[in-house]
């Protein structure tokens, strides 16, 4: 479907003052250029001044048939006709005719010519090119001046080259890839004088690149674009891409020339081939075999080829269009760039192809999968067409009608992944296209575009005596088929008027001609008239402006329709598409110019946040379906909550109410962290709209930070009433709760915490975070800050917070520093953060997690027990005791570590924490090398600090300086200790080290019962642990042997019993 807009895109227009009959126009760099009849001439005009003033004129070297500039080298290519004869000429520094001198130097390809001309570059060039076919048809390369020549089952391609000219011998000449400018910065004219910079230092060449040919398909046109080539016939389109490469290219195998879709050997009749739509990978398919011939010499690249599209159509009869005239036509390949991207040095992010028929049109999207984008439905015999940023320009025989086009809706998503997302939404490609008011002409012929300069050649001719004689005879011949094949179905018993398929198929006249292509009509002597104009396209922001005034008609009768969605739509992708082309503009453009484009960008940006806001309002108020879009055209906008609060508000007496997708965009923007606040106004119409249109999202909403400024008792008794109707339920209550601790009421707020236990208060906070906590929601590192209800919780429910926390961050709701932060604003970071971060110990699974905690724990147990610490009045909510049985990473204390351990410490802050430590040392988790440096900073001369830097050496594996240790500063631990680490492997270490050290010991202070006692304690053991020969040589020469003996019979009757 395609809407019609009465929205006019033409600005004015003008008559170029031509002296003879144009034959073939073309434009580009600024200039028209105009071949007037009989082809021998070519007259340039300025397009830049009013007026269209002669810039210089030329003669050719034969009949023009095809004519085409390239911006890239500033050169015209011509395929001229003389004596039979048909040649391929490129013209180059054709802007210094503009001084009437007769000096044109004419050259073969590949052969530079010598001398003063040359090095001075003051004339203009003709570069013959040979070519072993026919040229039928050619294309220059927007992105790189490469040039495509056609002939008849042929393609050549022809690489752009800048030939140096410091070394006469050719084979010193260096071939580079040719950057150059735009002609209107390459080449700066003035009265009488015309400079051409770096022209001394190279001239213009082309190397023949690699040839392709065809062996099914005859070109009539072809487009080249960037590596793409694009190839039309009279109902066929092939979109090929060739890309180089340094890799010898594999064997090609001949395609199989003999498949076709139908014989060709029916001379009288022609079996219409079927229609056909191949994208992408599966354009290889088609029956158009293409083999790549390589030739470039010079530089050692090769070519690899795939197909991209492939499109065949059926010819159909068409109302005032004969069957014969069904013929493809306007074939374009259209690049288009992004961002910060530059033609010279960046391929084109997007790539379309546009092709017609005269009755519709059809525009492809080439790059990042194929796709149709477009297709124009035309009210009436096209005759050609041109595609441009902002419309497709056709013509009939009598009007010049602009459609609106989907490029920009294709760059955007290349330019900005975050479209189609909730931050940013733009028109879909799939958008219907619109016709735009239609101008008059008469007699228009062709067609072409540059810039905002349309250009039109209009001829007022009649219908030749020959043309109405062939007419007539056509008619005839097509009345005598329609009676003989009637004739042959009467015959055996078919009557086609009782069949209407019978009958429509008889009416077509193609069954007894092939498909042939009527000869273009040479231009009659007797003219009645002709006229070239350059029509302007208004600005851009003209027509948006203009777009927008007429969508206020469809905003005023129905302000849902779709027809008004649709207007701004356009207006949206207009917007974009002069966005895209305003930052090419900026780039390429310096001082003044640079200036004008950066306000003009600043208007269009505006125009487009006006737009974004207008979009908003209408998917706002839309139906269920699309009413998200509301939230990334209202954030694109720029528009504050309160301007949008404003914008949908409904009129007093209005049956509307508030729309879905402005509650969606509510919502979104209550659920995430932002800095805006809401007036007190403003909060209660919010709190207002959702207890009327969806009050299930009550709690979410006075949660929000957003709503800080909202009236506590307005907001409880609509909370009241949503209890009223749904129940009661946890997160409820504590909403409930919050807003009357905002009142000051304790009492109640206390009746209202105590309706629920306190697990179902911490599920309740795990449902809706933003009762506790504000922020967050830019992810790990982004900063969170307790709300009033956490403070009050701090001071009364200290275990309900930190239980509240730990499921939060078990929930990924918060994370470890996120929770540091909250104490740290509460003013608990020594108290109870460490009691968060004990239960955290217990509830965590995550390595990592449990290891941050077993080091931050340790750390504040030490810095609790170095001398001249602060003490806290805050007890802990978990002992040391509630910690060893509920948390696996704190150990039973060791058995030994009683007697080490004092009765009663200064304080009961200072045993938790010596308790808590030793515990954590005891368990099996904390590693012993990460706190071992923190333990130096406690003195070993008290026994609790001896007995940690004793566990840190058994830990480690120190047994035998462990041993010495103890027995120096506490002997009467050392059995306890013994018994509980030396066992298993560590078992030899009774009769290796403890024995010998006992020995010793107690032979110098025989009067020592302690000593005494361990000695007989370790010799029990020794005796159970070894054999009789053994245990004698573990007891010393000067020992005595009443002390001994016992313990060796015990051994000898335990081994006789063994």
């Amino acid at each position: 479907m395609v809407h019609v807009y009465n929205c006019h895109p033409f600005a004015s227009q003008q008559i170029v003052q031509v002296e003879q009959e144009p034959g073939l126009v073309c434009c580009g760099g600024g200039a028209l250029f105009v071949v007037t009849t009989g082809g021998c001439k070519v007259e340039a005009f300025c397009l830049e001044k009013e007026g269209c003033p002669l810039i210089c004129r030329f003669a050719t070297m034969g009949t023009v048939r095809r004519i085409q500039y390239s911006t890239i080298g500033d050169y015209l290519v011509t395929i001229e006709e003389k004596n039979s004869a048909t040649y391929l000429r490129v013209y180059t520094n054709w802007r210094y005719q503009a001084e009437e001198k007769a000096r044109v130097g004419v050259r073969l390809l590949g052969h530079l010519l010598r001398g003063a001309s040359v090095w001075g570059g003051v004339q203009m060039e003709i570069i013959e090119i040979p070519l072993s076919g026919h040229p039928v048809a050619l294309a220059c390369c927007s992105v790189k001046g490469d040039l495509l020549v056609a002939c008849e089952n042929t393609l050549v391609l022809f690489a752009l080259r800048r030939q140096t000219q410091q070394n006469l011998p050719k084979e010193n000449q260096q071939n580079l890839q040719s950057s150059w400018p735009n002609s209107e910065q390459s080449c700066s004219q003035s009265r009488g004088r015309t400079s051409c910079p770096n022209q001394d230092l190279s001239v213009l060449d082309f190397e023949r690149s690699v040839i392709l040919h065809l062996s099914k398909i005859t070109p009539k046109q072809v487009a080249l674009c960037g590596g793409y080539v694009a190839v039309q016939a009279e109902l066929e389109v092939l979109v090929l891409k060739l890309e180089a490469t340094t890799e010898p290219a594999a064997a090609e195998d001949p395609s199989d020339s003999s498949k076709s879709d139908y014989p060709e050997d029916q001379s009288d009749f022609l079996l219409v081939p079927k229609h056909q739509e191949l994208l992408g990978d599966q354009a290889k398919d088609c029956d158009v075999p293409v083999n790549v011939e390589q030739t470039g010499l010079e530089d050692r690249r090769r070519y690899t080829l795939s197909y991209v599209l492939f499109r065949r159509f059926t010819p159909e009869f068409f109302q005032g269009c004969g069957v014969e005239e069904m013929q493809l036509h306007s074939l374009q390949l259209y690049p288009m760039f992004i961002g910060n991207q530059s033609a010279s040095v960046d391929g084109p992010a997007c790539m379309f192809c546009f092709f017609s028929l005269p009755t519709a049109g059809y525009l492809y999207s080439l790059r990042g999968g194929v796709e149709l984008l477009s297709a124009y439905q035309y009210p009436e015999k096209v005759l050609q067409a041109v595609l441009t940023d902002h419309l497709l320009h056709v013509i009939t025989k009598n009007a010049l009608q602009s459609f609106t086009v989907r490029c920009a809706a294709v760059a955007a998503r290349v330019e900005d992944p975050y479209i189609d997302t909730t931050m940013k939404a733009c028109p879909p490609c799939s958008l219907e296209v619109c016709a735009l008011r239609m101008q008059l002409f008469i007699g228009l012929r062709s067609v072409c575009a540059y810039g905002c300069h349309v250009i039109l050649l209009s001829t007022a001719d009649t219908e030749a005596p020959e043309e109405t004689e062939r007419h007539t005879q056509r008619r005839s011949l097509e009345l005598k088929e329609h009676n003989m094949l009637t004739g042959i179905f009467l015959a055996v018993g078919i009557d086609p008027a009782t069949t209407p398929a019978l009958e429509s198929l008889l009416s077509r006249p193609f069954l007894t001609r092939r498909w042939t292509t009527p000869s273009p009509k040479e231009p009659t002597s007797v003219g009645h008239g002709w006229n070239l104009y350059v029509v302007d396209t208004v600005p851009p922001l003209t027509l948006y402006q203009e777009m927008v005034e007429y969508s206020q008609r469809y905003a005023e009768n129905n302000p849902q329709g779709l027809s008004l969605r649709h207007l701004l739509g356009e207006a949206h992708l207009l917007l974009r598409s002069s966005l895209l082309q305003s930052s090419e503009q900026r780039q390429n453009a310096d001082g003044a110019r640079k200036m004008a484009a950066q306000t003009q960008r600043e208007e269009l940006e505006e125009a487009f946040r006006q737009n974004c806001a207008q979009l908003g309002d209408c998917f706002s108020r839309g139906s269920q379906k699309d009413c998200h879009l509301a939230l990334p055209y209202y954030r694109m906008s720029s528009l504050s909550v309160t301007e949008v609060i404003s914008r949908n508000r409904p009129l007093p007496g209005s049956p509307h109410t508030y729309g879905p997708g402005f509650l969606f965009y509510l919502k979104h923007f209550l659920l995430e962290e932002t800095d805006q606040i809401l007036s007190q106004e403003d909060a209660d119409e919010v709190a207002r709209i959702f207890g009327q249109s969806e009050p299930s999202m009550l709690v979410s909403v006075c949660a929000s930070p957003c709503m800080m400024n909202v009236d506590a008792a307005a907001a409880l008794q609509i909370l009241r009433c949503w209890e009223d109707t749904a129940g009661v339920s946890v997160p409820l209550t504590i909403t409930m709760a919050a807003m009357m601790l905002r009142l000051g009421d304790l009492a109640q707020y206390t009746e209202l915490m105590e309706r629920h236990a306190e697990m179902l208060l911490v599920y309740g906070f795990i449902e809706e975070p933003r009762l506790l906590l504000h922020g967050g929601g830019g992810g790990k590192h982004a900063q969170v800050c307790p709300t009033a209800l956490a403070r009050q919780l701090a001071d009364s429910q200290p275990g309900l917070l930190v239980a509240a926390m730990v499921a939060l961050h078990e929930n990924n709701k918060v994370q470890l520093e996120q929770a540091d932060h909250v104490y740290k604003e509460l003013g608990c970071e020594n108290s109870l953060q460490v009691d968060f971060w004990e239960a955290m110990l217990m509830a965590s699974s995550q390595d990592a997690v449990i290891q941050e905690l077993l080091f931050r724990l340790g750390s504040v147990y030490i810095d609790r027990l170095t001398p001249g610490a602060a003490s806290t009045k805050h007890k802990s909510l978990k002992s040391a005791d509630d910690l060893i049985s509920s948390c696996s990473h704190y150990g039973a204390l060791y058995p030994w570590l009683t007697f080490l351990n004092p009765v009663q410490t200064s304080s009961y802050q200072h045993w938790e924490a010596l308790h808590k430590l030793q515990s954590l040392l005891c368990g099996p988790s904390l590693p012993v090398g990460a706190v071992a440096p923190l333990l130096e900073s406690l003195s070993e001369e008290t026994l609790w600090g001896f007995s940690l830097h004793l566990l840190c050496a058994t830990r480690r594996g120190h047994y035998g300086s462990s041993i010495e240790q103890l027995l120096d500063r506490c002997p009467q631990a050392i059995i306890a200790y013994a018994n509980h680490q030396l066992q298993d492997k560590h078992m030899a270490l009774w009769w290796q080290k403890l024995l010998p050290e006992l020995c010793s010991r107690t032979r110098a202070a025989a009067d020592n019962s302690i000593l005494l006692g361990a000695l007989k304690e370790t010799l029990v053991v020794v005796a159970m642990q070894t054999s009789p020969a053994e245990f004698l040589e573990l007891i010393p020469d000067d020992g005595t042997a009443s002390f001994f003996l016992p313990h060796l019979l015990t051994c000898s009757q335990r081994h006789l019993l063994a």
